[in-house]
């Protein structure tokens, strides 16, 4: 049986994320932005944070800034070029995703496909929030819900 609707909330992982934790990134190219702080890695980007994997084309890193325009730690990455978003106990697909390290949320969009054991949920947009292990599927929301071939 196929379910669609137009929202839906997700339970997702446990809700254990630390986002003091350290961010390990990898990739086969990096270049900084002298202007803006950004660093933008290239090519198999692969981010790390305690049980959160995310890979993808290419990754933006965004610094926080205090007040004399000093950075002060990582405010977010931006993911685009097919990404994949990996916690203990789910895996999410989509185009683009925003990981937020201060609000502890992800948003994926474009063709978003998450992944929780035999269930699979399509949708257009995901914000999973990492700190209380929930999410929101938006735009076209699609499941498939149980049935058993005996």
């Amino acid at each position: 049986m196929a379910a669609v609707a137009q929202g839906t909330s997700i339970a997702l992982g446990t809700g254990a994320f630390d986002s003091g934790m350290p961010v390990e990134v990898s990739a086969d190219a990096l270049s900084i932005d002298q202007e803006s702080g950004a660093a933008t890695f290239d090519g198999n980007v692969l981010v790390v944070q305690g049980d959160v994997r995310m890979s993808a084309g290419q990754v933006v890193i965004v610094y926080a800034t205090d007040g004399a325009g000093s950075a002060n730690g990582i405010s977010r990455l931006v993911a685009s070029g097919g990404v994949t978003f990996v916690t203990a106990t789910d895996a999410a697909e989509a185009r683009t995703a925003e990981y937020s390290i201060e609000g502890g949320t992800v948003t994926l969009t474009g063709d978003v496909l998450l992944t929780q054991g035999p269930t699979a949920i399509s949708g257009d947009k995901l914000v999973v929030d990492l700190n209380s292990g929930s999410g929101r599927m938006e735009g076209r929301v699609r499941t498939v819900i149980g049935g058993s071939n005996n």
